[in-house]
């Protein structure tokens, strides 16, 4: 079987110029270890989940409350899921819903009556600037305003708020500008825009791809991993504005192996499956402009009025997000796909709101699966004669083998969970390390200028490596 070459980087990454960012102190095996014992009257007392499970129990919960149900979220101190319900004269299924395991609060708007809501803002306040999605702890639209909605929009956006009634939605003032997070610059390239790769995914028709925001597309429909490149994928299907932020993305070469993981820099998160957002969810984000970053999802459904269009049903989060950052994943520390960066306000000096669109829409409307139901090479990634240490889980390179490679110049290198290229494990000419220019990896966002494999196939632990130690096989510095 032939395999993707990745073109040489052109230099390396100093050892001074790579950071680990804070969050990725938090994602530390076992960490989120799932609790579901309880005590006392099993019944009725909430049981303590993990996010992904609070998610499922969501969904479950939504379906049998009905016209009842106000929305959920998640509680990560008590790790409980909340369950908002609207007093009414059917008890049963309140106590159903106790008996599930669910922590149970009276609201007084339910769930139907805040996407009427939100269908009254798309109908009467559809302006550049604005955004609203469903905030199940206030139990509220959540309405926000950029910088540049004034004079006669901003009345016209508080009158329809206003006219929603009161106790149904908050409006707020954002500092920044609403826009896609896309730049012109390096990571991953169409014509002079630089964004970020989400996950790689096999297409219907089992050949290698990736996701990223569709956003993006408008820059070209042929892919580099360097500025200027040749082109290695080429866009399929993509979406925006409308219905959603995404695209599709297949490797030219249909003997591209892509990894299933999202490299971190200190660690490789191995990406098993997608799943729902859930409200008062941690969850990660990597870009190729800020790296490593991480906060919790805020709201959902939410409508974007970018200067480009309206773009619908994204996740809303307090991560931040700086131009260049679009495509890249959001992810748990458990390995479950939950988004793809489209746009927002701010940076990640001052904050401001982000938008992702949610991963298990885009993979249902483009036909594609990932993690463990994809295959898409299994769990190699890219980066033309890696390098990899002892443990090269870290994201270095891989490929047909992917144990330890040709010339490998360390042992139990990959185990088989190494990155992409051609000989992989400790990979071709192999150092100790992960990779002198050891890039943002996996596949997931490749990192800045000189930022590794980047979009390749996978982006892995950089070529012709052996100074892994000394650079700390991560992410490259905010640009």
């Amino acid at each position: 079987m032939s395999h993707k070459r990745i073109p040489k980087r052109k230099a390396a990454i100093a050892a001074g110029s790579v950071v680990a960012l804070g969050a990725a102190a938090i994602l530390l095996p076992n960490a989120n270890a799932s609790q579901d014992g309880s005590s006392g009257d099993a019944a009725a007392a909430p049981k303590t989940l993990k996010a992904g499970d609070a998610s499922d129990l969501a969904s479950q919960l939504s379906g049998l409350l009905g016209e009842a149900f106000g929305g959920s979220y998640y509680d990560s101190d008590s790790q409980q899921l909340v369950v908002n319900v609207v007093p009414g004269d059917n008890n049963d299924v309140v106590v159903q819903a106790k008996a599930a395991g669910a922590k149970v609060r009276e609201v007084d708007n339910s769930w139907s009556e805040l996407k009427s809501g939100a269908q009254t803002l798309k109908s009467d306040a559809t302006i550049a600037g604005t955004s609203w999605s469903i905030d199940p702890v206030t139990n509220k639209l959540l309405v926000t305003a950029d910088s540049t909605v004034t004079g006669a929009k901003w009345d016209r956006l508080e009158s329809t708020v206003q006219s929603l009634g009161s106790g149904m939605a908050t409006l707020k003032k954002s500092s920044g500008t609403f826009k896609p997070f896309v730049s012109g610059g390096d990571a991953i390239f169409a014509g002079g825009s630089r964004c970020s790769l989400g996950f790689n995914v096999t297409a219907g028709d089992g050949s290698p791809a990736f996701l990223t925001a569709g956003h993006c597309t408008l820059g070209g429909n042929e892919w580099s991993d360097t500025q200027g490149g040749q082109p290695i994928a080429t866009v399929d299907q993509a979406t925006f504005p409308g219905d959603g932020d995404f695209a599709l993305v297949k490797y030219d070469d249909p003997a591209t192996e892509a990894p299933s993981e999202v490299n971190t820099g200190d660690q490789t998160v191995q990406i098993t499956e997608a799943a729902e957002a859930t409200v008062g969810q941690e969850v990660f984000r990597m870009g190729s402009t800020t790296g490593l970053n991480d906060g919790q999802v805020l709201g959902l459904d939410a409508t974007v009025n970018y200067p480009e269009g309206t773009v619908t049903g994204l996740i809303q989060t307090d991560v931040c997000a700086e131009p260049g950052d679009s495509g890249g994943s959001l992810f748990t520390q458990d390995g479950l796909a939950i988004g793809l960066t489209s746009g927002g306000s701010g940076d990640c000096t001052a904050g401001g709101e982000t938008f992702f669109q949610p991963v298990t829409t885009a993979l249902e409307a483009v036909g594609a699966t990932l993690g463990a139901a994809g295959g898409a090479g299994g769990e190699v990634g890219a980066g033309e004669e890696a390098g990899a240490g002892d443990d090269a889980g870290a994201g270095a390179g891989a490929g047909e083998e992917a144990g330890a490679g040709e010339e490998a110049g360390a042992g139990e290198a990959g185990a088989g969970e190494a990155g992409a290229g051609e000989e992989a494990g400790a990979g071709e000419e192999a150092g100790a390390g992960a990779g002198e220019e050891a890039g943002a990896g996996a596949g997931e966002q490749a990192g800045g200028e000189e930022a590794g494999a980047g979009a390749g196939a996978g982006a892995g632990a950089g070529q012709d490596a052996g100074q892994g130690a000394e650079d700390h096989s991560g992410l490259t510095e905010s640009r």
